[in-house]
């Protein structure tokens, strides 16, 4: 059977996917969510021109000739308008956030006056508008503030409140069930047996998922037995995303293939022309995408990270797409073969803006300390020639 290119499983992957419905998040609860709706601004902000200084409200053509004595009629704190006018030789004590008083064009701030009494003394120029912001001048009524599919981050949080938002339209959380499966492994804190492992997957993809903006359920470890296999997977009916971890080769004990189709799911595709990740499994029930990552821990994640990352962001309705850069090669890299190579590597950035790069000489698949290690990856395209030092490489930053 041919293996499936990177580009093309990607493709199929995503082929149809629609973002989820909506609901309502409370501000205090929409840090990280995606928008669903464009927030637009109710109210101009600020509603009206306000004094961004503490000091004086007055009409620029009163100080015409310095220094001018101006009679002051009165303040106007924040929150507290000052309701009259004014006039030719007056003014309007101001403080920070304040609507400036009707009549006033400008403030003078009150370093550069000396208050005596009900008199204030001008002693340097305030032109029309100084130490005024204009009403609008964040936004205006109307206006489309936070677009659609922002992901709400405190910025984008501290702009909704402006609008007066208690709550704001989001989309839901993709649901993603967690599978892991195969008798060696035991939980983390458990004793294994010395023909056993610990299960790291299923918690590393678990943080992925929320990374990637999905609600991560964990179905917990299934032992290499039909009927647990296909209990396992009929609890993932309500997810949006079935993720199983494990078990979609072709040894006698790699299950997760046989279950699926004993519930009458068929299989898209399982093998992908990548390294590491041979193995890859995608199938489809209803709505529901399953996708079957290898059970090696760097495979594992670095599928979660090209496949299910934009399997994630398409449900949110967001661009998936991985952003790859370039960087020069430290150290020589031989040919490559028909598969598309994911090199874990070093990732230096130079005063100059450049980035060198250098993979690990170590590059198997169960080897989660280099993945830890590594600031990149190089990726070698499939059949790429042999690379020298110097020679500008793609890259993918680490970002899980």
């Amino acid at each position: 059977m041919a293996l499936l290119p990177v580009s093309e499983a990607r493709a199929l992957i995503l082929a149809g996917v629609e973002p989820l419905p909506e609901e309502m998040a409370a501000l205090a609860d929409a840090h990280g969510r995606v928008l669903a709706q464009d927030l637009r601004a109710g109210r101009d902000q600020p509603p009206f021109p306000a004094s961004a200084m503490d000091g004086f409200a007055v009409r620029s053509k009163d100080l015409a000739s310095l220094p001018a004595r101006l009679k002051v009629i009165g303040e106007a704190p924040a929150g507290r308008r000052f309701e009259g006018g004014v006039g030719p030789g007056e003014a309007v004590r101001v403080f920070t956030g304040a609507p400036v008083p009707a009549g006033a064009d400008t403030v003078v701030i009150q370093e550069n006056a000396r208050q005596a009494g009900d008199i204030v003394i001008v002693e340097t120029e305030a032109p029309v508008g100084r130490h005024i912001r204009a009403a609008g001048l964040d936004f205006r009524r109307g206006e489309v503030v936070v677009p659609a599919a922002s992901v709400l981050n405190p910025r984008a949080i501290g702009l909704a409140a402006a609008l007066n938002r208690a709550s704001v339209p989001v989309r839901r959380r993709p649901l993603v069930a967690i599978l892991a499966t195969g008798d060696e492994l035991v939980s983390p804190g458990a004793l294994p047996r010395d023909d056993q492992i610990v299960s790291s997957n299923g918690h590393a993809l678990a943080a992925m998922v929320q990374q990637f903006g999905g609600q991560p359920l964990d179905l917990g470890i299934v032992a290499d037995e039909l009927a647990a296999t296909e209990q396992a997977i009929a609890r993932a009916e309500s997810a949006d995303i079935l993720v199983t971890i494990g078990g979609a080769s072709v040894g006698e004990h790699d299950l997760v293939r046989r279950a699926l189709q004993g519930r009458g799911i068929r299989l898209g595709f399982w093998q992908v022309a990548i390294r590491p990740g041979k193995p890859l499994m995608f199938a489809s029930a209803g709505q529901q995408r399953i996708l079957g990552l290898p059970g090696n821990p760097v495979s594992a994640m670095l599928c979660a990270r090209l496949f299910l990352k934009p399997l994630i962001a398409g449900l949110l309705g967001l661009e998936g797409e991985e952003q790859l850069q370039t960087a020069k090669l430290e150290t020589p890299l031989p040919a490559n073969d028909h598969r598309q190579d994911y090199l874990r590597a070093s990732l230096r950035r130079h005063p100059d803006g450049t980035m060198t790069t250098a993979p690990f000489p170590r590059q198997d698949s169960s080897m989660q300390r280099t993945l830890h290690a590594a600031q990149a990856l190089i990726v070698r395209p499939p059949h790429a020639a042999p690379a020298l030092p110097g020679e500008m490489v793609e890259i993918l930053e680490i970002d899980f």
